[in-house]
């Protein structure tokens, strides 16, 4: 894998998707997988401050940008999901 290589992400309801280098993509659906995975399930709330808080001194770019854009893709490619009626909104991963 380059260095460069971008990734085009999807979202949920169909809009227009951002180019990003996979290098971050990863590194942000790797601890947003985790995470989840740890807790079973998260707010989006404490989702985006855990991230802020382990992650800013460690990755080069906006950390809640790149968490908001990755979640979005998440949920696209049905990894993750926001589990209906919860407010505030909750995330799990999707078992298909």
């Amino acid at each position: 894998m380059s260095k460069n290589e971008k990734i085009m992400t999807l979202h949920p309801e169909g809009k227009a998707g951002v180019n990003i280098l996979k290098r971050r993509y990863d590194f942000i659906k790797d601890f947003i997988v985790n995470t989840i995975a740890e807790y079973g399930t998260i707010t989006f709330e404490s989702l985006g401050d855990k991230a802020v808080e382990e992650l800013t001194d460690k990755f080069d770019g906006k950390v809640l940008w790149y968490i908001v854009t990755v979640k979005l893709d998440l949920e696209a490619r049905g990894i993750i999901e926001r589990i209906p009626k919860t407010s505030p909104h909750q995330l799990r991963i999707k078992i298909n």
